[in-house]
């Protein structure tokens, strides 16, 4: 077999793989939330259930993305800048949330915050609700989205090294100045893909976030939720599908743009070059 049609073969086989999981599932979403018309379409994403938990969805990212993204940038920092004991368990810590089950945080934090849980009592005693509360959510998604700016910003700063930091500290700039004028223009791609990806995974968390939110509609619903219960509960096909493709949307537009803008820094570095 010649080096072309191995290459065209190995192609194939990672397109058809690709478009059996990804492309067929994504095109039959697209197909059964417009089947019934853009009309159909815009009058099951307005409801006031699904714009409550579309709204609780957006409100639940604000809040977590900006802590994962300051805490993940902070980590890779410390992880890549000094040597300390504990900086293995750290770096664990931080994959807990990729190696075990959204649902098995979601069962931690109700363990830890419900009313016979080790701060249950006390925060319920002061009238701090945790569970069954957007303050719960925000901190399930926040636990289950926690690695993805670590996990992207690390390798860069392994890659890039200290060079050009040593050469500033060097000239007399300070720490923050450093990090502002150095550090973060070097890895600004990986913290723009790690953010992509949080927000990816918090809009869509579903496992965790059904565990601590109680499901209640209008309240705390979650798009994902919303989306599971129109399809589980009320057989609302056509709003489970729309609210679907809401989501997949969202991301989809997110993962392009950050796709356009690296593609046009790349073209920049060969024009100056």
């Amino acid at each position: 077999m010649s080096h072309d049609v191995r290459k065209w073969l190995v192609r194939v086989v990672v397109v058809g793989y690709l478009g059996a999981l990804v492309g067929l599932p994504v095109g039959f979403l697209f197909d059964k939330a417009l089947a019934s018309g853009l009309h159909a379409f815009w009058l099951e994403v307005t409801k006031p259930d699904a714009l409550a938990a579309l709204r609780l969805s957006a409100e639940v990212a604000v809040v977590a993305v900006p802590v994962n993204t300051v805490v993940g940038i902070a980590a890779a920092v410390l992880l890549a800048r000094r040597k300390f004991f504990g900086s293995r368990a750290l770096t664990t810590l931080f994959d807990v949330p990729v190696a075990v089950s959204p649902i098995i945080i979601g069962v931690a934090l109700v363990l830890a915050y419900s009313r016979i849980g080790w701060f249950g009592a006390w925060l319920t005693t002061h009238g701090v609700k945790i569970l069954f509360s957007p303050v719960g959510i925000a901190m399930a998604t926040m636990a289950v989205s926690l690695p993805y700016v670590l996990r992207s910003v690390l390798p860069v700063l392994e890659e890039v090294g200290r060079d050009q930091e040593q050469a500033a500290r060097t000239l007399g700039a300070g720490g923050l100045r450093i990090f502002f004028q150095v550090t973060l223009p070097a890895i600004r791609w990986g913290v723009l893909y790690g953010v992509t990806l949080t927000i990816a995974r918090t809009l869509g968390e579903f496992g965790a976030v059904l565990i601590v939110s109680g499901n209640i509609s209008g309240r705390t619903q979650t798009l994902p939720i919303y989306i599971f219960d129109s399809w589980d509960q009320n057989y609302d096909f056509l709003g489970a599908f729309a609210g679907a493709l809401v989501l997949a949307t969202i991301s989809i537009v997110a993962l392009v743009i950050l796709s356009t803008l690296r593609s046009r820094e790349r073209k920049l570095h060969v024009d100056l070059a």
